[in-house]
């Protein structure tokens, strides 16, 4: 099943466009964020991949430089493409990108003694463009600071706007140019008013309208695709999930009967699942879907077998074994494999030193689809990101209970059982997490939280249930806040809250006498449990 290549991106040329030149900040994606909540739309490009060429054909009305962990004192330091200062277009250096700026136009950086990490408070000496009805001279304002190194003299035409007790040209600005740097960042929330400086940038100082929507881009996915497509046959392999969910609502808006979608039931989905997405994509959608249950086939194979890596292994190589023989013996003559690849998947893929992967993600993300098999990729969603997915699926008309369901990975129920996976433990699981679920729904909370899920811990306890001792397995609850996935922190639920949980949970399901809570606050890319 060899993936030869993707599609073109779908946004059209007619769409405003900033580009962000990535150096490895940790938080390059807020930036992202904020523009395109903003109305506009924008690409992350990792700085060693931003050739001239590249960028005069992307057009942008305006450049962001990201933060990165780099000092610029150091000798084969990353720099910004030279043509970004010779093509007349604004430009926006945040952290290292203000470092690398100044440098490269002839001012100083210096490694040393005056790092800030954390709050600061920037004391504005000056009136400028991108700052208009947000700061103001004289103004005293709380920042997130991060560096080591800081600037110590500017390039010619640079003024100073803002300086910090460790930054004494903490925003600085060529007005004549259109060249703003700062040394804080004001895409995180911690910068009070980082988004309106980061709008005043996009709209005030490059001009852009913001009309980034999703109507409009639903409009162009439509055309883009059957323009692809033409009258070939498409397979989708579909979870239920929000992902792989809209992207088949909008391929079949675009090319009707042309699509398949596969099902694959691995046996570790949750409570419900199966027959709410054969019901809502045979009835209600009426798209050809093939419904394959191989649970017996993947719980058999994960049988006995505990490393968490193992069993990704075995339920990424299973996956594929059964998706091909679906697409081979009961689809047949396709010539397109559509992903709900999002655009955090498409950055992620891509390294300072690499290219794309070319990684199956649709609903399992779990592996790569094996050489023999002969299909191109249609991956409509990978502009975007998830809250953005969830806005498409509300503009295609799929109804917000379904748009707004909490992330489900592909391994599925499967890291949520750490050690061995039995049927037994995915039972008790399964109902475990019903009732969690449904005290969150009952409190109001589910859509305040970006996703929750119990797990059944590998130990087991003794515990008292009435006259009697038991010994049974620990339910650990978590659930997150989050706002595009790649960082989460635990949602504070009160006490009142948690012990109603797991009182229902003891009472109600048999096999567990005692529930944990995890408030854990991980990292991009570690929301889920194993």
């Amino acid at each position: 099943m060899s993936v030869q290549k993707s599609i073109q991106p779908i946004v059209s040329k007619h769409h405003e466009r900033i580009l962000i030149i990535d150096f490895g900040s940790q938080v390059t994606q807020l930036i992202a964020r904020r523009v395109r909540e903003n109305g506009v739309y924008c690409e992350i490009w990792p700085f060693n991949q931003a050739d001239a060429a590249r960028i005069t054909a992307f057009d942008p009305k305006g450049i962001i430089l990201s933060g990165g962990p780099a000092s610029v004192t150091e000798a084969d330091s990353p720099r910004a493409p030279e043509i970004v200062f010779e093509m007349g277009v604004p430009l926006l250096g945040i952290c290292y990108g203000q470092q690398t700026m100044v440098e490269q136009l002839g001012g100083k950086v210096e490694s040393g003694h005056h790092s800030e990490f954390g709050r600061a408070h920037v004391d504005v000496v000056a009136d400028t463009a991108i700052t208009e009805g947000l700061w103001h001279k004289g103004a005293h304002e709380q920042v997130w600071m991060s560096h080591g190194d800081r600037v110590v003299s500017l390039p010619e035409g640079f003024e100073v706007i803002g300086k910090s007790e460790g930054a004494p040209f903490a925003f600085i600005a060529h007005e004549d140019k259109q060249f703003y740097a700062v040394q804080f960042h004001p895409e995180v929330v911690h910068t009070p008013h980082g988004n309106q400086l980061i709008k005043n940038f996009t709209h005030e100082v490059c001009g852009c309208a913001g009309d980034w929507t999703m109507a409009a881009f639903r409009d162009e996915a439509i055309e883009k695709i059957s323009a692809q497509v033409g009258k070939g046959r498409v397979i989708c392999g579909l979870s239920g999930g929000v992902d792989s969910s809209v992207t088949a609502v909008l391929l079949h808006e675009a090319i009707g009967e042309q699509l398949t979608c596969i099902y694959v039931d691995t046996g570790m989905m949750r409570e419900g699942e199966s027959d709410q997405v054969v019901d809502l994509f045979r009835n209600h959608y009426n798209i050809p879907l093939i419904h394959k249950d191989a649970g017996g086939l993947f719980l058999g194979k994960l049988a006995g077998v505990s490393d968490p890596e193992e069993k990704r292994k075995i339920i990424g190589g299973t996956f594929i074994e059964v998706f091909e023989d679906c697409a081979n013996n009961e689809v047949g003559n396709a010539q397109f494999l559509a992903q709900g690849t999002l655009y955090p998947d498409v950055i992620e893929s891509v390294s300072f030193t690499g290219g794309p992967s070319v990684t199956i993600k649709s609903h399992h993300n779990v592996g790569g689809l094996p050489e023999r098999m002969n299909l191109d990729l249609v991956e409509p969603l990978r502009e975007l990101f998830k809250d953005e997915v969830r806005d498409l699926g509300r503009a295609l008309g799929m109804h917000d209970d379904f748009v707004s369901r909490h992330p489900f990975p592909g391994p599925g129920l499967a890291i949520r059982v750490p050690g061995e996976i039995t049927v037994e433990k995915l039972d008790i699981l399964r109902k475990a997490d019903v009732v969690y679920l449904d005290e969150i729904r009952k409190a109001g909370l589910y859509d305040t939280i970006w996703q929750a899920f119990a797990v059944l811990l590998p130990v087991r306890t003794v515990g008292v249930m009435g006259d009697a001792r038991s010994y049974e397995y620990v339910c650990a609850l978590r659930a997150v806040t989050s706002t595009d996935g790649m960082t989460a922190d635990y949602y504070p639920f009160e006490h009142e809250f948690l012990g109603r949980v797991s009182t229902r949970i003891i009472n109600e399901v048999r096999g567990i006498n005692r529930v944990v809570y995890d408030i854990t606050s991980k990292p991009p890319g570690t929301i889920e449990w194993e």
